[in-house]
Formats: structure tokens, sequence, C-alpha cells
């Protein structure tokens, strides 16, 4: 039996939700095309008969504009000393940017192996790949390169086949039909967030964030509340909508998420709440679950 902790760190918008949906074969992480969607350290379970891969997700590493981003780039950068193996993925199919030279920086802190995942290769010519490998290759000494397609599931075998040399230890953490260490709370309260993503544009997305109040268990039901935390009510009006139907869709789309989820009907009630600059309020996003000690 071999097992381990294996940490996903890139910047915002690479695909390491993706990722780690398409190595679990579960949807553990929401997923979306707007920047920094991740905002929690969110574990995904890997099993094989002999082996057991914690995956750990985490938020992109980005120049933080408030008290929440700080919070974000410090847990995420707390990532890459505490496991087994990191992978850094990168968008392959973009130019070496600021914030990988960033990350990398941060990575010559650590002692862990680091695996170079080159992501979205669906998008390039096999000779674009290579000479993406030559640009990273002097910059870091990578113990391994790995072009995949998180979307496309390419290569993904050889990932995990890679991973397994840098496991360390021989213990089950997780029962075999667990998929992540996430609470029930938390996944309800990220399946509105990411309907929300989806159905809102510009700014409005970094602006909110969900939280599950209340869930009661019935014979036939499970009657679920969420309040939708904004900072200013001209979103509050957004995320509502004309007649209240951009909250309705909210909300039909993520039930039909959730009922998938706990295999069972649920009526879920969904409010919108403003509490000005929450990103900035420690006490709040405290009360939100985003702790700088963590």
């Amino acid at each position: 039996m071999k097992s381990g902790f294996v940490s996903i760190i890139g910047r915002p918008n690479v695909g390491k939700s993706t990722l780690l949906n398409s190595l679990v074969n579960a949807k553990v992480a929401i997923t979306s095309d707007k920047a920094q969607t991740t905002r929690n350290i969110i574990q995904g379970i890997y099993n094989e008969i002999d082996t057991q891969i914690v995956f750990v997700d985490t938020p992109g590493i980005h120049k933080p504009q408030n008290r929440l981003g700080k919070i974000l780039n410090k847990q995420a950068l707390s990532l890459i000393y505490e496991v087994d193996a990191i992978l850094f993925l990168v968008d392959a199919s973009a130019d070496l940017g600021k914030g990988d030279l960033f990350i990398i920086e941060n990575l010559k802190n650590s002692n862990v192996p680091v695996i170079l995942v080159l992501n979205k290769i669906d998008k390039m010519k096999p000779e674009d790949v290579l000479v993406v490998i030559d640009h990273y290759k002097d910059l870091y000494p990578f113990a391994d390169i790995v072009p995949v397609s998180a979307l496309k599931h390419d290569n993904l075998g050889l990932l995990i086949k890679l991973i397994k040399k840098y496991l360390k230890d021989n213990v089950k953490y997780f029962d075999d039909d667990i998929f992540t260490s996430n609470s029930t709370y938390f996944m309800i309260s990220e399946m509105v967030r990411e309907k929300l993503l989806d159905l809102t544009v510009e700014e409005v997305p970094h602006c909110l964030t969900c939280v599950t109040t209340s869930y009661e268990e019935k014979e036939n039901v499970i009657l679920i509340t969420v309040d939708i935390i904004v900072e200013r009510d001209s979103i509050k009006k957004i995320v509502i909508g004309k007649n209240g139907e951009r909250l309705k869709m909210v909300g039909s789309l993520a039930r039909k998420d959730i009922e998938e989820m706990l295999g069972k009907k649920v009526y879920l009630e969904l409010f919108v709440k403003t509490i000005k600059k929450w990103r900035s309020k420690e006490r709040v996003l405290h009360e939100l679950g985003f702790n700088e000690n963590e």
C-alpha cells in the first residue's frame, strides 16, 4: 500500500480544479472560466487497490487586492512544504507570466519534489509543447515534466504513475467510497457559488460568497438554506435579477447538482445579504471560514 498527499498549485485559471475533478473522477471542486474560482483548500481522494492519493487543490496564487486575497495566497503557499509531491500546473497554451515566476521563486524554499504539469495541450501543436518544455526546464529542477489535458483526460494515467514514485506512507487515510474530505455544507455552498459564477459577469463573481446556514433532512426531502453574501446593494440587485429571475435560475441549477450529490429530493432556499467590504473585514472573513492562521 502506498499513500500520500499531493498539492496542486498554480496561478488563477490554469485548470487546477478541472485537473482535480478529472484525477479523482468526481466533482469535488467547482469550475468556471472566471479567474480565482477556488477560495478554499479542497481535498480530492484518488483510490486504487494498492494506492491512495489525497490531492489538495489550492486557491490560485495572485497579486492580492484585499485581505481575502492575502489569506488565499498564504494558504496556497503553505502547501509547498507538508506534502509528498507538488503538481505545479501551468497553462501551456499561454505565455510564461510573472505569476508563474513568482511561484517558481517560492518553490525554491521547499525540498518537496515538484512535477511540472503543462495543461491545455489539446489547444496546441506537439512541436509547440516541446518549445514550452524547453522554456520551463531551465527555470527549476523539476522532478518530472508532464504535458496533459485535464479537460480531455489526456496523459492523466502517466501523471498518476509518476506521482506514485514520491508517496511516502503506507496507510489508508479514507475509505474507498470517499472522494472528498470536504463537508456537505461546504459542497452545497460551492455548488450555489458555481452557478452564480456562470450567470454573472465582470466583477460580480469576486464580490460574493455563499454559506450553507441550515440543513434539515426529512423523510422524503432535505430542506436547505444558503446565504449569498455580497459587498454592495447594487450587486445584490444583479444577483437577484429582474423579478428575481436570476436567483431562481441559480437555485434551480444548483438544486439539480445538490440532489445528484445527496441522492434525495432537495428544497433549496437562497437569501442574498449585503455585508459591505466583507473581503477586507477580518471578523467577517473568520466567520465565513477564511482564517489567516491556516
